[in-house]
């Protein structure tokens, strides 16, 4: 497909008609770049949103993943081979999450800067199936294990889930930004403390509404295993996923449905919650089975895609908000008011 797509962008770059790639935000018009700034390409939504808050106006910001698009199954267009071709900086999730990129950035000719925004994180290898699910040894709640897929992801690429990892990954941008670009290095890395500020209020409020909730009703289902950074970091029981794998591409046996099933009736679990970029079917087929609320459509959580403009899930900040408030409200808490740094 990226060859296809390479031989399209070539013949539009030179007849002069290849279509723009999409402005910040996905909103799908064209981006109108500065001359004067520093062209950049983000992949995902979440590592486009941080490149966005931490370059300011020292950058124009190009996103290759659309809203609502999966991370794991995107197929460059020949605009974006476009975009590549012409950037002066990558930004990448990194941690396995992107494995079409490589070839990507081969088809496109692109010589600038890449930078790597999972550097320095240390990664988890533990799949959804080998979280505690809270039975005993002998029990129907035994720990699930994901059937091996090809090209299946060793780690956890989610790491953005976690908002102080999230933070070391603005850092690592900022870093990278400020080298690339050191005309404006101080005002880069004020606006990475600037938006690290409100980073440690999310975290802060997060941990303070969850703490409210015993540890033992802290019990979360989701559609795949994207929050395997998020619940370590405030302490919340992992019971299972849908898709028992890192890659929302996977499917689930028969055998894996009835054990998550089981695991949620054993564990008193309440819900289980859908991603706004996955189908709601199969979650809607388990809570059913297992007799509990299933949270789809506007209140499906997002995991590997922020959300469009207007939405809930627009932004980092905003999408880790709505994450948090459903999750609370599953365990029947009310959240506290948000902070005035997130106001």
């Amino acid at each position: 497909m990226i060859s296809a797509a390479v031989t399209a962008a070539a013949a539009l770059a030179l007849t002069g008609c290849a279509g723009a790639p999409s402005a910040p935000g996905g909103s799908g018009s064209p981006a109108a770049f500065d001359p004067n700034a520093l062209s950049v390409v983000a992949t995902t939504t979440q590592v486009a949103d941080f490149t966005r808050e931490v370059a300011g106006s020292s950058a124009e910001v190009t996103q290759l993943i659309q809203p609502n698009q999966s991370a794991h199954t995107f197929d460059p267009s020949a605009a974006d081979l476009v975009a590549l071709s012409k950037a002066d900086v990558v930004v990448k999730n990194g941690a396995g999450l992107e494995e079409w990129l490589d070839d990507a950035i081969d088809a496109s000719g692109f010589s600038g800067v890449v930078i790597d925004a999972s550097s320095g994180i240390s990664l988890d290898d533990t799949a959804a199936g080998e979280h505690d699910q809270g039975g005993d040894a002998d029990d129907v709640t035994t720990p699930r294990t994901a059937s091996p897929t090809k090209g299946a992801l060793a780690e956890n690429p989610h790491i953005w889930t976690d908002p102080m990892r999230a933070e070391q990954m603005v850092h690592t941008i900022a870093d990278g930004l400020a080298a690339a670009y050191p005309h404006d290095a101080s005002a880069i890395q004020d606006n990475a403390v600037a938006y690290s500020s409100k980073l440690d209020a999310l975290d802060a409020w997060t941990r303070a509404n969850v703490d409210t909730v015993p540890a033992a009703q802290r019990l979360f289902v989701s559609n795949h295993d994207a929050f395997g950074y998020f619940v370590e970091a405030y302490g919340i029981d992992y019971v299972g996923s849908v898709i028992p794998s890192f890659d929302d591409n996977a499917e689930p046996s028969a055998a894996e449905i009835d054990q998550l099933v089981a695991a949620i009736k054993g564990t008193g679990t309440k819900a289980v919650f859908s991603e706004a970029s996955l189908s709601p079917k199969t979650a809607d087929t388990i809570a059913k089975e297992a007799g509990v609320r299933v949270y789809s459509g506007d209140d499906a959580l997002y995991g590997d895609s922020l959300g469009p403009a207007g939405s809930d899930g627009a932004t980092y900040l905003a999408a880790q908000e709505h994450n948090v408030r459903l999750l609370l409200e599953s365990w029947g808490v009310r959240p506290s008011p948000l902070p005035a740094a997130l106001g």
